[in-house]
């Protein structure tokens, strides 16, 4: 059965990629550490996560070849084995690799695709929408996650350009960055698709628009699924109170993150940043970065790793409580 709106509900997780030792290397022949893989799914879906998704940003969508690339896929689809939607990440630099690559894909068993637009140069609004109508003309009835992020893509959907998105059938949702576009966006694809917004974010916008604001999308289910999951639960039964005080939580351990609080400098390094954080929450193994992404200014590095032992902390303080 086909995945619509109504089924994107809850947490969708995105997952890193975890590293082999040498996969920092140029001649590295396979750098995903298929082990690791496969213990951080079955993580992350014990601990409840809804939906899952792969091979963004700090995924390292960028970084994979393709045998790599098919080969995490296939770790997840095998793993998951069908127990919540998987939506693989499906990222390149033009529109027909995008859709061939995307095929692969949906034939190794993803459900659905998390798409991004290429990033060599900023593409026009009506080419955006055109973009992913010709991906869903290639591929009728896949599922679609739009990927909506500034600062990667050089350009801000619009909310025009999310109506038009909103009546393609695929499109099912769209990862958003948030601030002061978020409620705008939502409200201006209504139903049609499910704008989702990061997890701490998204008990302000769902306690005014519950019918809405029916999921989140975050990136740190692998560094502490149960108070994402706590805090998804608690939305979606109105338990207001409880959602509130779990979301100043999620703040507090994303915090640090943000070099000075600012986004655009987290975004040049955020595949770094990533690999430290994880492995200080302590949960997975990230392994090394890949090339070309490697290097990450010494001031970063302590907010990365205050970052994953904050989630560390909230992990086992919410682990404690079940």
């Amino acid at each position: 059965m086909r995945l619509t709106v109504e089924d994107i509900v809850g947490v969708l997780g995105i997952v890193p990629t975890p590293a082999t030792p040498d996969a920092g290397r140029w001649d590295t022949k396979n750098s995903v550490n298929l082990d690791e893989t496969e213990k951080m799914i079955k993580l992350v879906t014990a601990a409840g996560v809804d939906i899952l998704m792969a091979n963004g940003t700090f995924g390292e969508g960028a970084t994979l070849t393709r045998e790599e690339h098919l080969d995490f896929t296939k770790c997840i689809i095998e793993t998951n084995g069908k127990s919540r939607p998987f939506f693989a990440g499906v990222t390149t630099m033009n529109t027909r690799d995008t859709i061939a690559r995307g095929r692969e894909l949906i034939e190794l068993g993803a459900d659905g695709l998390f798409v991004g637009r290429p990033m060599w140069l900023s593409v026009d609004q009506k080419d955006i929408v055109r973009y992913y109508r010709d991906i869903a003309e290639a591929l009728p009835g896949v599922p679609l996650v739009v990927y909506d992020n500034p600062i990667a893509f050089k350009a801000k959907i619009s909310p025009e350009a999310y109506k038009a998105l909103a009546e393609i059938p695929e499109v099912v949702a769209a990862k958003h960055v948030g601030g002061p576009t978020l409620e705008p966006d939502m409200i201006a694809v209504g139903d049609k698709m499910r704008i989702l917004p990061l997890a701490p974010e998204w008990y302000p916008v769902a306690i005014k628009h519950p019918e809405l604001a029916r999921a989140c999308w975050t990136g740190g289910i692998a560094c502490a699924p149960s108070p994402i999951v706590a805090n998804s639960r608690a939305i979606l039964a109105g338990d207001w109170e409880r959602a509130k005080e779990i979301t100043a939580k999620l703040k507090w351990a994303e915090a640090p993150m943000f070099p000075g609080g600012d986004l655009a400098r987290f975004m040049d390094y955020s595949i770094q940043i990533g690999h430290l954080r994880f492995k200080a929450a302590g949960l997975i193994d990230p392994g090394p970065s890949r090339p070309p992404y490697l290097e990450v200014p010494q001031e970063y590095v302590a907010g990365a790793v205050e970052c994953g032992e904050r989630w560390a902390q909230l992990e086992r303080e919410f682990q404690a409580q079940q």
